[in-house]
Parts: structure tokens; sequence; C-alpha cells
């Protein structure tokens, strides 16, 4: 018996909507040690002619990984994740993660969806990120293992 939800090609991932404010970056910036001053440094962004501090791309990444866990469950297990950025988001902006379901396969230790997913700014639709997700199910029975001892489970940050 499958782990995970009927999913075919062409299937919406479900969206992920978020505001990302400054507390929410500085709780990001201390989980991943990852201080530079773009950040949160209002000197260094005058310096720069930012208006405003600048999130950190890998935040794009966790926030995908909530949206592809929320929606297929606790059995999925992120394998890859690929981005490409087009265009800055400041503080206080909010994006939008969606995509759809790009290929699924089946195999009796292994089963794996792979996604195409987008980042928008919320207000312009404009692109910020295009990433492609590969997505894979273990089942608990064949592995041994529980399901929820996953590395990226674990490693999840939820803004």
């Amino acid at each position: 018996m499958r782990e995970w939800p009927d999913v075919t090609p062409g299937t919406a991932v479900r969206p992920l909507t978020r505001t990302i404010e400054l507390p929410d970056m500085v709780a990001y910036a201390g989980a991943t040690w990852d201080w530079h001053r773009l950040h949160y440094d209002p000197d260094y962004l005058a310096g720069k002619r930012l208006p405003r501090p600048v999130v950190d791309g890998q935040v794009f990444g966790a926030l995908l990984a909530e949206a592809v866990q929320d929606w297929l469950g606790p059995a999925a297990l992120l394998r890859r994740r690929q981005f490409r950025f087009a265009s800055l988001v400041f503080a206080g902006e909010t994006v939008r993660c969606e995509g759809e379901v790009t290929e699924v396969a089946e195999d009796a230790k292994r089963d794996r969806v792979d996604l195409r997913t987008l980042v928008l700014d919320v207000p312009s639709q404009d692109v910020i990120s295009r990433a492609s997700v590969s997505v894979a199910f273990t089942s608990s029975k064949l592995s041994g293992k529980s399901v929820f001892s996953s590395p990226i489970t674990s490693s999840l940050i939820q803004l």
C-alpha cells in the first residue's frame, strides 16, 4: 500500500504563502550561521543602495521543503532541489511557493515524484526563483526504520 497521495503529472502543488519579516530572517540566520550583512545591517545596505535587508536565498529552499512536506506528508523525503534566482526579495515582502508534478515513478523499493516549482512575489506575480524538486517515498516497512527520522524532516526550519 502506498504511503503517499495519489498524484499524476500535472497535479498542482498546494501553494504556500508567507510574508518574510526581519525577525524571521534573523532567526534563520541564527539557525544557519549565515550572518552576511546584506541580511540585516542598515549601514551596509545604504552603501549598496538597497532599500531593506535582502532575504537569504536559501530561505526559499526551506519554504519549498515545507510546502512539499505539508502537501505530500511525512513520508516525503526531499532528495534534490535545484534553484535559479531571478530577483531579490526584501524584508517585509510576501512570497508564494507553487508548482506542479512533472513525473511519477514507482518501483519495489522507492517511489519518486518530481516537481517543477516557482517562488513568486505575491503583489506583482514576478518570478523570484525557479526550482526543480525530487521527492522520494521510502516505505518504512521496506527500509526497517521510521520515515520520521530522515535528516530533511529533522532539519526543516519553520519561519
